[in-house]
């Protein structure tokens, strides 16, 4: 008796210990077909973008009026992943820059 419950307890026990499985993986895709999309879809244009590392571009395309964005990392081989998305965006006014500061 005391095998079974020790057997069904190591059995679970392992079974939390498994890493965790991802819902869905990335939405991938030629870029030019997935910033059509967004923008045919959803109003979203390119916001921002910033360079990850000299493969991979991250960009953010967002709505002034529906104020969704999505967040693609697209690489040098032409194809764009959906990282994210989201609600909300808002962009802030950039600051002026400080007098007597060097920039």
């Amino acid at each position: 008796m005391y095998k079974r419950i020790l057997t069904a307890a190591l059995l679970f026990g392992m079974a939390c210990t498994g890493p965790p499985v991802f819902a869905q993986a990335l939405a991938c895709a030629p870029r030019a077909a997935l910033a059509s999309q967004l923008e045919a879809a959803y109003g979203e244009t390119l916001a921002a973008r910033g360079l990850q590392n000299p493969n991979a571009l991250i960009e953010v395309f967002a709505s002034a009026e529906s104020g969704s964005f999505t967040v693609l990392i697209s690489r040098a081989d032409g194809m764009s992943c959906i990282l994210s998305t989201g609600t909300h965006w808002m962009v802030e006014p950039v600051a002026p820059p400080k007098e007597g500061v060097a920039s």
